[in-house]
């Protein structure tokens, strides 16, 4: 029985760039994300995790292939289907923060659950509840410019987990990072992985924080080999 919450088989994607040959940039990835699994991307810049990780999110479509969230299959699905299984089954975190510099941390977490229907009340507990998690219950109230650049990196973190999707995605996150506060926000992202259950693909530079992870996978001439 196949119980991966996110697998791709076969996925394909190329580009074509103005008048140049067209660019193969996966050409046969297969990959199954089982629950509460850690997985590290790691690929040299250019090599396509960042198309891999739109098609894993159903940001982008692949050419070939078959993506499948929590057993099912989303090849053919409408733009509301996706949007949907987007909102409800997949967070993202990015190099770069993009917390809504206007609105507070517990802000920050309870603008995305609002959105999926959530009441306030029940969005501001889960918030808080996520904060906690990370250690920044003392900074809920702060707007993103009064806090630091890993604490920005953390509520980022719990905006991603605030629907309590089945898969998170990160695309290097901890790469805008110092040294020692990648550690500090990898041993939240960690702790916020064991706290909630779910599972997680993260592209990374950073051998060390991926020898941390379950497991490696190394994206090499557009297909993924296990490290």
């Amino acid at each position: 029985m196949n119980d991966a919450v996110l697998e791709l088989k076969g996925v394909t994607k190329s580009y074509n760039h103005g008048t140049s040959a067209q660019v193969d940039v996966l050409r046969g990835v297969d990959l199954a994300l089982k629950p509460a699994e850690m997985v590290a991307l790691v690929a040299p810049s250019g090599a396509g995790k960042s198309t891999l990780l739109h098609i894993a999110g159903l940001l982008d479509t692949p050419d070939g292939g078959t993506v499948q969230v929590g057993g099912q299959e989303i090849s053919g699905k409408g733009d509301r289907t996706r949007t949907t299984l987007r909102r409800q089954d997949i967070g993202f975190v990015y190099q770069f923060h993009h917390l809504l510099p206007e609105f507070t941390a517990l802000e920050n977490i309870v603008l995305p659950q609002l959105a999926n229907g959530i009441s306030e009340s029940a969005a501001m507990s889960r918030a808080q509840e996520l904060l906690a998690l990370v250690g920044l219950t003392d900074r809920a109230k702060h707007r993103p410019a009064a806090l630091s650049g890993g604490e920005q990196q953390r509520v980022a973190f719990c905006r991603a987990l605030a629907n309590a999707p089945r898969v998170l995605l990160a695309d290097e996150p901890t790469g805008n990072l110092d040294p020692g506060t990648s550690d500090q926000v990898f041993a939240a992202l960690m702790d916020l992985v064991a706290g909630t259950g779910l599972s997680a693909l993260v592209a990374t530079h950073n051998p060390d924080l991926a020898a941390r992870m379950d497991r490696r996978v190394k994206l090499e001439n557009g297909v993924l080999v296990d490290l």
